[in-house]
């Protein structure tokens, strides 16, 4: 039986809000920390922000959107969060002095992590590569005739490596 807990209490109630994520399996009676966002660090928040916005389809958290044309751009200079608005995944952008570029799949800097998303058909998968290049993605490896698992794999303007899958 799934159950929602607030502290210490078991609720047979829905919660509202945070605390919806927030659940256990009652013969445990144990909560799990829910992912709030992943985060990336990149040596131009603001960029790489707009590249994967644009990408998938993500808002700005209220307060983190682009400056108007002209003016300073103070929240976009360490930290930076996109939310989805159909709620799930978020992304945030930490600023750092240096980045060093991953090597995938060979070389000297492995990759640290990198984000898997799906398209329905490899129609799809075909659309969404000439968007991902047109934003500024550079492609590293190309399986989209893989009958059991078409895919493709790019860098983002910062250099992290991500998949398109159909799936």
């Amino acid at each position: 039986m799934r159950c929602r807990i607030r502290g210490d209490r078991m609720l047979r109630r829905p919660l509202a809000g945070r605390d919806r994520a927030y659940r256990c399996v009652m013969d445990d009676e144990q909560g799990f920390p829910v992912i709030r966002q992943t985060v990336l660090d990149t040596t131009d928040p603001r960029k790489l922000a707009e590249f994967y916005r644009q990408l998938f389809g993500l808002r700005y958290r209220p307060g983190d959107e682009p400056p108007a044309s002209g003016q300073p751009d103070t929240r976009g200079q360490d930290w930076l969060v996109l939310r989805n608005p159909a709620g799930g995944a978020a992304l945030a952008f930490q600023k750092i002095a240096e980045l060093a570029w991953a090597t995938w799949p060979d070389g000297p800097v492995p990759q640290q992590l990198h984000l898997d998303s799906t398209v329905p058909t490899r129609a799809d998968l075909d659309v969404q590569h000439e968007r991902a290049l047109a934003l500024g993605a550079r492609l590293l490896a190309d399986r989209s005739d893989d009958p059991a698992e078409p895919l493709r794999v790019y860098a983002d303007p910062a250099g992290h490596p991500f998949c398109i899958f159909v799936g």
